[in-house]
């Protein structure tokens, strides 16, 4: 069910106790010198999309957030971005009005490492009000981090920026965006995390180019295999917050 193609009717007749509200969060901004800016928003809203097309019957999907916290990746340009305050607030506004109108189970998927502490902060807020729903989030790939790492050729197996994740995706989803010329090995980057610390870096200071890793080593094939193995992943989730029983 797509929320932005039902009438009113339709939706007042969606069962409240046992539909979940996916709310994809995305963001809009610099991707290296290779990728589109819109790269978290066509891979968040692609693995959105496909859950709602495995779970048609109990997914409630709204339109992806294009909009991100996005603030570290400014001295690039070519980024959009909210402040935290807002961000945090709009997040809220977002899933308030499916909750006020007695939805229980919300999920926020994110395609952006920027929306991760704000979205849950959002939550956070949220439960306040609302301590009898089901208030999730989560990274498709913090979701899928097992089916990530074997996919990956290079040494990190994870996902960065622009990186050979983000790049063999969007060569499976589109690849007329992948401008080949200047995809390459991204060199150092500066890490954020050290002996267990977080090192608050801006991405001009974690990397010259704009993009992290090796996308110099993506193909299309790596992201059709990881694209499968990413929706059959965030299903799974999906399911297991159908089940969770709802609080006393």
């Amino acid at each position: 069910m797509k929320f932005h193609e039902m009438t009113s009717g339709a939706l007042a007749a969606v069962d409240r106790d046992q539909t979940l509200v996916v709310l994809p969060i995305a963001a809009v901004e610099q991707h290296g010198p290779h990728l589109p800016t819109g790269t978290d928003l066509i891979i968040c809203g692609a693995v959105a999309e496909a859950l709602e097309r495995a779970l048609p019957e109990s997914v409630l999907l709204l339109p992806t957030h294009w909009l991100g916290a996005s603030a570290h990746h400014l001295r690039f340009g070519a980024t959009m971005t909210a402040e935290l305050d807002t961000y945090i607030a709009t997040l809220g506004e977002m899933a308030r009005q499916p909750l006020a109108d007695g939805f229980q189970r919300v999920l926020f998927l994110n395609g952006h490492g920027g929306n991760v502490d704000p979205m849950k902060i959002a939550l956070r807020e949220l439960h306040i009000e609302f301590p009898r729903a089901i208030l999730s989030g989560a990274s498709y790939w913090s979701i899928a981090a097992a089916v990530i790492a074997a996919g990956l050729e290079g040494e990190d197996k994870a996902v960065g920026h622009a990186c050979e994740f983000e790049t063999s995706i969007i060569q499976h989803l589109r690849p007329e965006l992948v401008d080949d010329e200047k995809r390459a090995h991204a060199g150092p980057s500066l890490p954020d995390e050290i002996e267990g610390l977080f090192v608050s870096r801006d991405m001009k200071q974690r990397t010259r180019t704009g993009c992290t890793g090796r996308p110099d080593l993506a193909t299309a094939e790596k992201g059709a295999a990881m694209f499968t193995g990413i929706v059959e992943r965030v299903g799974i989730a999906a399911r297991a917050m159908l089940a969770e029983p709802l609080p006393e």
